[in-house]
């Protein structure tokens, strides 16, 4: 299969880069800026490709597939998608915007008449998070309700951090009967059980409010992450005042500084996933899965997925409706706690 890596000069473009590199697979790169792609292609060895999504059909058609790695997915995923559905490209991206996985779950006629797998949140969390999210439905198919908890250690990129921001700034999300509703940010507080040890989350607007119910049809989805001590507490209260211009202009010029965390941070840190579901005659049950740094997490994920996409049935897919349930333990250093009944 031939495939590229597009926004390849990108802190997780480099990474998938990097990491395909060292498995023997020579992904062509790609990228807008000429100054950026070319130096990295040069010093992995191997064939680069500088356009703007404008130009990208005529880029992509000789290319299977794309792992589209250029944020933010807000404003880049939509054009590129559109490339691939009119050069018969496969699609993957790494994002985690519940807008993007609505709009790319609305295509997914288009995509099976041109014969495309269209699979965005190919990294973390969505991978494992919507793995958890299928296995638990296969463990209790009667579920009416899902929490689902991630906790990231060793710091994030910039092309995350400014996800975050965006995010926060549209207030809290969450799926209630079915339908995606506007909550109050940090609208619910509880206890992830990780399986290193008990956290308190609050609730986020995050991608598996889409993703998961489009694995399971669970209708009532919330998602959560860690927030640490005093700042957690107060988040329902400092919320409004994420959405305001100044917060959004401020958090988004700090984000573009981060660099995102070193081959050393990675390697000491990890990340966690807890979900539960429960139904209306009580029944519950809970799942947790440990796994390596998410941008290592992510990286692999990539390429594995890219490598299976031409077996994958055309559509608009999640994780686990593409590749199973299973996929995430097929994922470097992940562990998975089997889902068990809660009394």
């Amino acid at each position: 299969m031939r495939w590229m890596v597009y926004g390849a000069y990108g802190f997780t473009g480099t990474l998938v880069a990097e990491l395909a590199v060292r498995r023997g697979l020579r992904p062509v790169l790609a990228g807008r800026d000429a100054a950026k792609v070319r130096p990295l292609a040069e010093r992995l060895g191997l064939e680069h490709r500088v356009f703007g999504l404008a130009e990208a059909v005529g880029a992509l058609e000789d290319v299977d597939a794309v792992a589209h790695c250029a944020g933010p997915f807000s404003a880049t995923s939509g054009p590129m998608v559109d490339a691939c559905l009119k050069s018969g490209t496969h699609y993957l991206d790494i994002t985690g915007e519940i807008d993007v996985f609505e709009a790319v779950s609305r295509r997914d006629a288009e995509a099976k008449a041109a014969g495309v797998v269209l699979l965005p949140g190919a990294g973390f969390d969505v991978v494992p998070t919507d793995c958890v999210a299928a296995l638990l439905h296969d463990a209790l198919p009667t579920a009416t309700h899902l929490d689902l908890a991630f906790l990231v250690q060793g710091g994030a990129s910039a092309g995350t951090a400014r996800t975050a921001v965006e995010g926060s700034g549209g207030g809290g999300r969450a799926r209630v009967d079915g339908e995606v509703r506007n909550v109050r940010l940090g609208h619910r507080r509880r206890t992830a059980h990780f399986r290193d040890r008990p956290r308190e989350v609050g609730a986020i607007p995050w991608g598996d409010v889409s993703t998961a119910y489009r694995s399971t049809g669970i209708p009532n989805i919330t998602t959560f992450t860690t927030i640490p001590g005093v700042l957690g507490k107060l988040q329902p209260l400092t919320a409004p005042l994420l959405r305001t211009r100044a917060a959004q202009r401020l958090g988004t010029a700090l984000a573009k500084r981060i660099g995102g965390p070193n081959d050393t941070t990675r390697a000491r840190t990890r990340s966690e996933v807890f979900g539960e579901a429960w139904d209306g005659d009580g029944n519950r049950v809970r799942a947790a899965l440990t796994g390596p740094n998410a941008y290592d997490l992510t990286a692999d994920s990539v390429i594995k997925a890219v490598q299976r996409l031409a077996d994958t049935t055309p559509g608009a897919h999640t994780p686990s409706s593409a590749f199973g349930a299973d996929y995430v333990r097929a994922l470097d250093g992940v562990v998975v706690s089997e889902p068990t009944a809660v009394r």
